[in-house]
């Protein structure tokens, strides 16, 4: 891909003001409401931004004053983050599947005045904590269905406060365009809370100049332009969505959709069909785990022409289109047309120029298995601390297991133990009200990333969190991360947490998934009820232990899973096990399941 153009030195609010005067009537976001895709102009977006930001202003929020978003994606929830942009405020995402005590946690900490809440569930929550959060002044609610009745007189609905605006920009007309006059690329425009997977989430802050700088990184790595199209639906307040909904759109020109919900994505990818998607590795399993369940349904011969596509199809997965010999890219359009394009129309990326997979490693098999269906995946790695992506993969390079090369700007080097270090613009600011924290991980002008990685060639390889690895009793170096992905290729396992420290040797607890042995128990007439019923199967108990004795073919034999223990539930934030991105808790687990994984270590445990 060409180097993109130098970028204007401009910050992301005075850049969407930029795209209103020089594009207005483009189409910036569409959203689907009661079915119906509804687009908004560049000059729409803007206006709508301006009078929600000359609101907040009205209801009193000081210079610089923090704001606070509970909300699923949606149009509303990008409009109020510029909206307090645009007069100097910073934002602050907090996830919507998050409990009231962590709800008020980042609310609390991070000295929200004002909290937008896309409904009722999420206003139930910050009432409920509200003795907790003695700066927050207002809640402005999206959805106000179902609060009638409620007494609080510091609720008002996201449309009035637009009507305040719209009549503030009235009164004070030059008040915008006086403080994005002041606005410096130095100033703070968003905080992103860490998942806390060992501890309370850090508030990592950003400001415009990194968050131009990932922009223009990302734009030059993944080729966007003013013709990309992308889905909104990973969390807003995790920086992964934030680069591709807020910071290379406004600098691209690029169109965003927003799905009615995060429950319709599958239906949502299908009608929009975006040339970028970006799916965390979950969601790409997700993906895998239902065309499985698909061919399973369909059997016969439709079954045995996927299979036979696919081992005719894989030896050249990897190369680029261009690198294709004649005779590979023959046989890849036969099955193309009689199987591939059927299933990237049903997962909804037929249309897709790039789809990237981050935030957390991915099984390699599960990345070999949509190349050969033909989706163009790259493998890119970054951080909240890094403003989005620090490294990504080329469609015209893949390097199997790596995380690509430095992005634009970004400079990589490998520190004591291995341990990955950046340095450049997209290097965040520091943690809010932790001094100490962003001094153990900025030092020398360095960002000490807490990876483990290797390089191969000028690619980066991640190999594990520094402090994930594993030594066994028999002082045997183990990479967790490792064991987990390879077992997790199978379709009937969601998760995998590997237990080797100090141990004599690994062990796992295992939760199926779901659906895939669902299906799996009905087609073998297998009698269950629930989650609970079928873990405890026996015959599921073999179907698991089959899939591991797989997994442990392809590993050496000191990380090859001795025993492992069946989970009877699934794996829950409510139950703090995982955080709201789905990382697990390593620490909490062990807790919980001390019983079960000492069972594992004992001479006789049926767990065998």
């Amino acid at each position: 891909m060409s180097a993109v153009p130098t970028l204007p030195p401009l910050t992301l609010p005075q850049m969407l003001r930029e795209n209103a005067t020089r594009m207005p009537e483009r189409i910036a976001l569409r959203q689907k409401d009661f079915g119906i895709w509804q687009p908004m102009t560049w000059a729409a977006y803007y206006t709508r931004a301006a009078h929600f930001g000359l609101g907040l202003h009205a209801l009193g929020l000081s210079q610089g004053g923090h704001v606070g978003i509970l909300s699923e994606n949606r149009a509303e929830w990008v409009i109020a983050q510029f909206g307090a942009g645009l007069v100097g405020a910073v934002t602050i995402g907090v996830y919507s599947t998050s409990p009231a005590n962590e709800v008020a946690y980042v609310l609390g900490h991070a000295e929200v005045e004002i909290v937008i809440c896309e409904d009722q569930e999420q206003t139930d929550k910050v009432l409920e904590r509200l003795h907790e959060l003695p700066r927050l002044r207002r809640i402005v609610v999206i959805d106000p269905k179902g609060l009638r009745h409620y007494a609080s007189d510091r609720i008002i609905v996201f449309a009035d406060v637009e009507r305040m605006g719209a009549e503030r920009e009235r009164t004070e007309p030059g008040f915008i365009d006086a403080c994005l006059a002041r606005q410096r690329m130095s100033d703070i425009g968003l905080i992103v809370y860490t998942s806390g997977s060992t501890g309370k989430p850090k508030g990592a802050m950003l400001s415009y100049r990194n968050m131009r700088a990932q922009a223009e990184a990302t734009i030059e790595r993944l080729g966007i332009d003013e013709t990309t199209t992308n889905l909104s639906y990973l969390p807003l307040c995790h920086v992964a969505e934030q680069m591709l909904s807020t910071m290379a759109p406004i600098y691209a020109g690029s169109c965003v959709s927003f799905g009615e919900s995060i429950r319709t994505v599958q239906e949502d990818l299908r009608e929009v069909a975006p040339s970028l998607f970006l799916g965390v590795p979950r969601i790409w399993e997700k993906l895998h785990s239902s065309i499985h369940i698909k061919l399973t349904e369909a059997g016969g011969w439709r079954r045995r022409l996927f299979e036979a596509g696919m081992r005719a199809c894989e030896p050249f997965a990897d190369k680029p289109q261009a690198a294709r010999s004649w005779r590979e890219r023959v046989i890849f359009a036969v099955y193309y047309v009689l199987m591939f394009r059927a299933l990237l129309n049903f997962i909804g990326l037929r249309e897709a120029r790039l789809a990237l997979t981050g935030a957390a490693p991915i099984p390699q098999r599960i990345v070999r298995f949509f190349r050969t269906l033909g989706v163009p995946l790259a493998e890119v790695y970054g951080l909240t601390e890094t403003s989005g992506m620090a490294t990504g993969q080329r469609l015209d390079s893949f390097v199997p297991a790596a995380v690509g090369r430095p992005v634009l700007g970004a400079e990589i080097r490998l520190g004591d133990g291995g341990e990955l270090l950046v340095r450049g613009d997209i290097v965040f600011e520091g943690y809010y009200h932790n001094e100490e924290a962003t001094r153990a991980v900025l030092r020398d002008g360095w960002l000490h990333t807490g990876d483990v990685a290797v390089m191969a060639g000028d690619e980066v390889k991640i190999v594990d969190r520094l402090k994930d690895i594993m030594i066994t009793a028999g002082g045997k170096n183990l990479s967790p991360s490792e064991i987990e992905n390879t077992v997790k290729t199978s379709a009937y396992i969601k998760e995998c947490i590997v237990v080797a420290d100090g141990r004599r040797y690994v062990t796992a607890l295992v939760q199926i998934d779901g659906d895939s042995v669902a299906q799996w128990a009905e087609n073998n007439r297998i009698a269950f009820s629930n989650f609970r019923s079928l873990a405890e199967n026996p015959r599921v108990r073999a179907l698991i232990a089959a899939e591991i004795e797989r997994a442990n073919a392809e590993l050496a034999p000191v990380a090859q899973i001795k025993r492992f223990h069946l989970l009877t539930k699934e794996l829950d934030h409510d139950d703090d096990e995982v955080t709201a991105t789905m990382k697990v808790r390593r620490a909490n687990i062990a807790r919980k399941y001390a019983a079960e994984i000492e069972g594992l270590y004992a001479p006789a445990s049926s767990a065998a």
